[in-house]
């Protein structure tokens, strides 16, 4: 199978397409073994993250000074985040269908990472990467490059979504 460079053009992000229901279909798809995965496959998108990105770790006080990605998966701060934010994410892939909810979902994460943990919105560009690859690496069964794509568009509908909480509280 050809895995693409699973990389969400910064551009893209700024305009997001909506969802045509197959492609609403191959993501929910494909989420099953991810979310079989549960806590694993978050853990290894934030070790990826906190790898190539080592500023992103300037948010989490808890395990900001961790450096070793083995030392780093023992966390339970690192777990209990990773448990939140596969909760959220399956909620939303969940709902795919249901515009109000996504967009509940969405502005409660928003308003959360930009009232209360102040992070900078261009680490969910970031994320939505990073995410990608650990998918397209970790379940190169579920990810062909129609898959692929489709989840691109989640990112960017998640990126603009996101964005539009953070100007509305005020993010400067």
């Amino acid at each position: 199978m050809e895995v693409l460079q699973a990389k969400v053009e910064v551009g893209r992000l700024e305009k997001a397409e909506p969802l045509s229901e197959s492609e609403v279909e191959m993501i929910q798809r494909s989420w099953v073994p991810v979310f079989q995965k549960n806590e694993a496959a978050w853990i290894a998108v934030l070790i990826r993250l906190f790898s190539n990105f080592p500023s992103s770790k300037q948010f989490f006080s808890q395990f900001q000074h961790i450096d070793n990605p083995e030392e780093m998966k023992q966390s339970v701060q690192l777990k209990n985040h990773s448990k939140r934010a596969m909760k959220a994410m399956n909620t939303l892939v969940e709902n795919l269908h249901d515009d109000d909810k996504v967009a509940l979902v969405l502005s409660v994460m928003g308003k959360s990472h930009a009232i209360k943990h102040k992070v900078d919105p261009k680490y969910f560009k970031i994320l939505g990467e990073v995410l990608l690859e650990v998918l397209v690496e970790d379940f190169p069964d579920s990810f062909s490059p129609d898959v692929q794509e489709a989840w691109g568009k989640l990112m960017a509908l998640m990126y603009c979504h996101v964005t539009r909480v953070y100007s509305e509280v005020g993010w400067v």
